[in-house]
C-alpha cells in the first residue's frame, strides 16, 4: 500500500491509547514510506498524526476546505496541502487514489468519513481496504450496530465484511494486506 488515507479525530479524546495509537501509525506509515492522506488539520489527532509522520521523514498530503483554512486549522508543517471549498469535495479527494483508508478514533466527522467510503465499497466504487482501528474497543458499539443492521436484513453479511477492523495497528494491517474486495449487490 503505497498511499493511505487516515480519519481521525480533531479532538485527541480523553484517553492516553489514542493518541499513543496515533504516534505508533505514523511511525509505522513513515517507515513504510507509505504516503498517508488527512484531512489537514493542526488540531487533536489529526495534528498528532501530521506531527509523527512530518518528524519521521514521511509523506504526507492534507487536504482541507478553505472555511477551516482560514480559521487557522491546517498544519502549517505539511507543504503539500489542497484546499477545497466543501466537505464533499475533501471526502472525495482523501480517498481518491489511495490504496486503503484507516479510520481511528473520531467524531462526526471521522464517521462521515469512514462511511462515505463504505457506502462506495458496497457500490463498487472503492476497491480498496477500509480500516476501522477499534483501539481499547472505542468502536465496539459501532461494530454492534453493524451486526445488528445485518440481523435485520438492513445491511446484507458480505458488505458488513467491507469494514476490516482491529484492535492493533499491525493486525490492523495486516488483515488489509489480505483484503480482496467482494462487495455484493446491494440490492439482491
Amino acid at each position: 500500500m503505497k498511499s493511505i488515507a487516515v480519519f481521525c479525530g480533531a479532538n485527541k479524546g480523553n484517553q492516553p491509547w489514542f493518541e499513543a495509537a496515533t504516534i505508533e501509525l505514523g511511525h509505522l506509515m513513515a517507515q513504510r514510506g507509505t504516503r498517508v492522506v488527512f484531512g489537514g488539520g493542526s488540531v487533536g489527532l489529526m495534528g498528532v498524526l501530521a506531527d509523527t509522520v512530518l518528524k519521521a521523514g514521511g509523506q504526507i498530503t492534507g487536504i482541507i476546505t478553505r472555511q477551516l483554512y482560514g480559521l487557522e486549522l491546517a498544519h502549517p508543517g505539511v507543504k503539500d496541502m489542497i484546499v477545497v471549498e466543501s466537505m464533499s469535495e475533501r471526502r472525495k479527494l482523501l480517498i481518491e487514489g489511495t490504496d486503503g483508508i484507516i479510520t481511528l478514533p473520531g467524531g462526526y466527522g471521522s464517521l462521515d468519513e469512514h462511511f462515505e467510503a463504505l457506502t462506495l465499497a458496497q457500490l463498487h466504487q472503492y476497491k480498496c481496504p477500509i480500516g476501522l482501528l477499534n483501539v481499547h474497543g472505542y468502536y465496539n458499539p459501532l461494530l454492534q450496530m453493524m451486526d445488528v443492521m445485518v440481523e435485520n436484513g438492513f445491511l446484507r453479511e458480505q458488505n458488513r465484511l467491507l469494514c476490516i477492523d482491529a484492535p492493533t495497528i499491525p493486525l490492523l494491517i495486516e488483515k488489509m494486506e489480505k483484503y480482496e474486495h467482494k462487495a455484493i449487490d446491494k440490492w439482491h
